[in-house]
């Protein structure tokens, strides 16, 4: 067989190939044995029409379909196997003609992944940020337990201030008309918590307890349900009763309701650890995105559009996982973002772009540096997997065959090799 390779813009290959004649007259013998299961000619028994018969009454065309349906695969894989390309998209197949006897050429035009120009990726001089956890953190930290764990207790107060929490009643309409989640009774509002609609806790400050007032407001233009967007509405509302936060005390028994620990000192300690190791996590992503960004800004590669759209069919993906997992049908969810499939991937595109960029520069540096994975990286990894959720490492495997995802696997480890390799090389 012989391939020519030919270079055309927009990261497209065009391959020429021509198929031995041998093959052609074995691929035309095999489409004669498909086709003549089917055909019925007086005289002869189905299925065993002589090849002459059946080529003199329907002509030779009548093999040629199902001859090319065996040469066209064969040619263009072996062409790709040759010439090394790494397609992105299904080929288009032109100039093709067959005939007994003679060679078989076609042309398969491709979209390829793109060639990468690299720039400086060593020696960036990209400092990490301290993850050093301050005491202030720990405190916030501290004071966002003790107001989950607070309670509300009532007051004598009579007038409503900022801070206060107010428990009211509250009927919504828009053109005199109720609407769908406009009403509640004994709702408990922080004054300042700019929870609700725009204006709405503002006209709240200074009513008092046991009066019923009219609150105008303007629901915002970005609002999620798309009927009451930008729309004025009116509330009428009850006072009933003005109630305060009370804290729990920084002691032991806060420490006990709060955690595993049995001294305050020792729960403190517990959340300083936390924080520490989530700062150190986030700040290491942070590095290596850093690394990745300007490698990426450093190199030139045009992103072909039809990577780009595999990628946000991942993202959006991944996305819909997510949202069923917490009981929603994503479709539900989008909607009630006031948004569509299509508007999701418009949103994204941007950030899946960029992900593709980096990819692509990964996978340069990982071809240049001669970055590869093994098979016990490989194992190490399924057995990783494995341990942390509970399983035979043999059903992982398995269950990645199956599912195509061990390529995947090895992609995403040599991936995070890469990332390494930029890491020590900074």
């Amino acid at each position: 067989m012989e391939i020519k390779k030919n270079e055309l813009e927009g990261n497209k290959v065009e391959l020429q190939v021509e198929i031995e004649p041998e093959r052609v007259n074995e691929a035309l013998e095999q489409a004669y044995k498909k086709v003549v299961k089917d055909i019925d000619i007086s005289g002869f028994r189905k299925g065993k029409v002589p090849r002459k018969v059946l080529e003199a009454r329907y002509g030779k065309e009548v093999l040629h379909k199902d001859a090319l349906d065996i040469l066209i695969p064969q040619g263009y894989s072996e062409a790709i196997e040759e010439t090394g390309i790494e397609p992105i998209d299904q080929p288009d197949i032109k100039d093709y003609n067959i005939e007994e006897d003679e060679p078989f050429t076609f042309t398969a035009e491709v979209e390829v992944t793109p060639d990468v120009e690299l720039g400086e990726y060593k020696d960036l001089e990209i400092e990490k940020e301290d993850a050093e956890v301050t005491e202030e953190e720990i405190e916030a930290e501290i004071d966002k337990a003790r107001n989950q764990h607070s309670q509300l207790v009532s007051t004598d107060k009579e007038v409503v201030e900022e801070g206060d929490f107010v428990i009211i009643d509250f009927e919504g309409k828009k053109d005199g008309e109720k609407f769908p989640g406009g009403s509640a009774e004994e709702y408990s509002l922080e004054i300042g918590s700019n929870t609700f609609i725009p204006g709405f806790e503002e006209q709240l400050v200074g009513a008092t307890v046991g009066e019923e007032l009219e609150i105008n407001v303007t629901f915002p233009e970005d609002y999620n349900a798309k009927d009451l967007a930008g729309e004025e509405v009116v509330f009428d509302v009850e006072v009933k009763e003005i109630k305060e936060k009370q804290l729990p005390e920084l002691d032991d028994e806060f420490a006990k309701e709060v955690s595993d620990y049995e001294t305050f000192e020792e729960y403190k300690e517990s959340v300083k650890e936390r924080l520490q190791k989530n700062k150190e996590e986030r700040t290491e992503r942070e590095y290596e995105n850093k690394l990745i960004e300007t490698a990426s800004e450093n190199a030139e590669v045009d992103v072909p559009a039809k990577m780009v759209e595999e990628e946000l069919d991942k993202m959006y993906q991944n996305f819909a996982q997510s949202v069923s997992q917490q009981g929603m049908e994503v479709e539900d969810y989008l909607d009630y973002m006031g948004t569509d499939e299509e508007g999701w991937r418009e949103q994204n595109r941007e950030a899946a772009e960029n992900r593709t960029r980096s990819n692509l520069i990964l996978e340069a540096i990982a071809e240049k540096e001669g970055i590869e994975i093994s098979e016990e990286e490989i194992e190490e990894q399924i057995e990783e997997i494995a341990e942390n959720n509970d399983q035979d490492p043999e059903q992982i495997k398995a269950f990645l065959q199956m599912q195509g995802q061990l390529d995947g696997l090895k992609d995403g480890l040599r991936m995070q090799k890469t990332i390494e390799y930029l890491k020590e090389n900074n």
